[in-house]
């Protein structure tokens, strides 16, 4: 593949990747020591200049950033960029903490918010708030914290609310548009929508719990025929367009789209490729219709969810998504995948355990070069 760059992370196993919100030549990378079984784990903060990719800062001896070698299923480590300061951002971290960083900041980090009782899966700040962000975790929790708009530090490490969702939650992130709605996904094969004006109740919220694996109420398209059986979802991203539909994946290596205007209709679109387990899923932010999936098969992927093609001859509601590309460059586990809010609309950077980072043109799929 053409226009590519590379970084790597010699010992350390990459977790996650995300493109600073306010630079295009600034990413941060989440990484572990022996794929996050035992040892250190590093965050890096890269720079991207006329010499290609390089470190800007990074922390060596941050132990909780790896996880304890008693987990029983493969863990992850995710992050996210402060929405409020372009300098700091949050890691999850195996001993259950959230861990705040800023990187003009010689000790790190620099707040640590601890409540979580297991493993610290994933973070997501709030785009429309600023000053709220949310962390999930194997013990079956959503923690949601507040940070005061001043220059790098939190009035609190208490968390404001507790949302129970009961299971392994891998993956918790909030609506783009309303930061009321927060969802989740987790080992029990649903995704749940809660809604923080309702009242407290014994739903805590919840106001739509939907089963990712059961069949639509309508026929499925032909030639698509995905397993209906429950399986982990392991990941989950909203649409930046669609401020409704949200695209999830998960062990059952199919990736659905979901409206949560009805909970109850079942996949509004189906894709179907990859030859194990979805790790992570990334809308476009600058197409409404396209998306990209990184597996355990060690492919990249960009889809198409079908919205924008035109209708065919079946009679079958769900749209069949394209697979539009494939990226095969990494050599294990590809673990993090997200797009450059800025430029020409297709950079993304790309992590796996191959202690790689790259960045490309997702434009050279579309082309027909990988």
């Amino acid at each position: 593949m053409a226009s590519m760059l590379e970084f790597r992370t010699p010992g350390f196993n990459p977790y996650a990747v995300k493109y600073s919100p306010y630079y295009d030549s600034r990413i941060a990378v989440a990484s572990a020591a022996n794929y996050g079984i035992v040892g250190n784990g590093r965050l890096f903060c890269l720079g991207l200049g006329p010499q290609g990719i390089q470190t800007a800062r990074y922390r060596r001896n941050t132990a909780n950033l790896a996880f304890e070698a008693s987990t029983p299923t493969m863990p992850s480590m995710t992050l996210a960029w402060s929405e409020i300061n372009e300098n700091q951002l949050l890691a999850a971290c195996g001993d259950g903490s959230v861990k705040l960083y800023d990187v003009n900041v010689n000790e790190f980090p620099v707040m640590n918010f601890h409540e979580h009782k297991r493993e610290a899966y994933s973070v997501a700040w709030s785009p429309v708030t600023k000053d709220t962000f949310a962390s999930s975790s194997w013990d079956g929790t959503i923690k949601i914290l507040i940070q005061a708009a001043s220059k790098w530090s939190p009035t609190r490490t208490e968390s404001i609310r507790t949302l129970p969702v009961g299971n392994c939650t891998y993956s918790t992130s909030y609506c783009p548009s309303n930061p009321n709605i927060i969802s989740a996904v987790s080992t029990d094969s649903h995704l749940r929508i809660f809604d923080l004006r309702t009242p407290v109740n014994a739903q805590y919220h919840l106001t739509a719990k939907i089963p990712v694996h059961q069949p639509p109420s309508v026929p499925m398209p032909p030639g698509v025929s995905p397993p209906f059986m429950p399986a982990e979802i392991l990941t989950h991203d909203w649409n930046k367009y669609r401020d409704t539909v949200i695209a999830t994946g998960g062990v059952d290596r199919v990736i659905r789209t979901f409206d949560i205007r009805n909970p109850n209709s079942g996949p509004a679109s189906i894709m179907m490729g990859h030859d194990y387990a979805v790790r992570r899923l990334a809308w476009s932010p600058h197409a409404a219709d396209i998306l990209l999936s990184a597996s355990y098969d060690m492919t990249v992927r960009l889809w198409t969810d079908g919205s924008t093609m035109a209708a065919d001859e079946s009679s079958s509601p769900v749209k069949p998504g394209l697979q539009l590309g494939i990226m095969n460059r990494h050599t294990e586990f590809v673990t993090g995948v997200d797009w450059c809010l800025f430029g020409t609309g297709s950079w993304v950077a790309t992590v796996g355990w191959d202690e790689r980072v790259l960045l490309w043109d997702a434009n050279t799929m579309l082309q027909g070069r990988s």
